[in-house]
């Protein structure tokens, strides 16, 4: 019962709106130029569902405190992404990690059974989890190649949750890893996803509004796939894979609506 209220949960935070400016505005950094500057325009702020008021810049003022984010001198509500920042902003949406870096060829493996009187707890963490590229392997057991038992560890610390969680970390030594990544993330419903997503945006780019607008809704389909996409790296998926595909079509249909 445990692992399948996890499955459920996990299944529906695609369907989850994000809600709170923090994470529109680390998704508007991983989307809009995730190496250069990002100058917050009322337009650009649109397009993510952000009102750009003091609230949002306070929120800003909080990701540059955190040195997530830079502000540029002499250039006006202008920031630059930081290595903490992404570093960061990938825990969230682990897609982006290993676009431009190489898979260290470690699996992590993580279980945590918390008792159900404290299930306030287990779900406190889950909804933090919910993001890290996890899939579920077994029976209370996680696997994921992403490097997040530091902020793993940081965060069992800070809701209290240590004594229930283990973790691990090694190679793969036995098995068809082909079999792995089906198993663990059913890679072949997260293809159709995919194909599902670029019929959406075929249908948006036809639609007769305003390009910001159809940039708007191209990045709100595309978020609804990018929250459930563990970010598997190149070196288990090879560069055919489709997300890789859809990455490329995205920022080519960006430089089109983005001017």
């Amino acid at each position: 019962m445990f692992l399948l209220t996890l499955m459920v949960f996990f299944a529906n935070v695609k369907n989850m709106a994000i809600k709170d400016t923090y994470t529109k505005l680390l998704l508007a950094f991983l989307l809009i130029s995730k190496n250069s500057d990002v100058t917050f325009t009322k337009e650009i702020a649109s397009i993510f569902k952000i009102v750009y008021n003091q609230k949002t810049r306070k929120t800003l003022q909080s990701l540059e405190k955190h040195e997530y984010i830079k502000s540029v001198e002499n250039k006006s509500d202008t920031y630059r992404f930081t290595k903490e920042g992404k570093t960061y902003a990938y825990l969230k949406f682990p897609f982006f990690r290993y676009l431009e870096s190489a898979w260290d060829n470690k699996w992590r493996i993580i279980s945590y059974e918390i008792p159900e009187n404290k299930r306030y707890l287990r779900d406190r963490l889950r909804r933090e989890v919910a993001g890290w590229g996890l899939g579920p392997w077994h029976r209370s057991f996680w696997l994921t190649p992403h490097p997040i038992l530091s902020e793993l560890k940081l965060l069992a610390e800070e809701k209290k949750v240590s004594e229930y969680i283990q973790a691990f970390e090694g190679e793969h030594a036995i098995g068809q890893k082909e079999t792995l990544l089906e198993k663990v993330w059913n890679i072949t419903k997260l293809e159709k996803e995919y194909k599902k997503l670029f019929k959406i945006w075929h249908d948006i780019l036809a639609k007769d509004i305003h390009k910001h607008q159809k940039l708007k809704e191209i990045i709100e389909a595309y978020t609804g796939v990018l929250k459930v996409d563990p970010g598997l790296p190149k070196e288990l998926l090879k560069n055919q894979w489709i997300g890789f595909e859809a990455y490329s079509i995205y920022n080519e249909i960006k430089s089109i609506l983005l001017v």
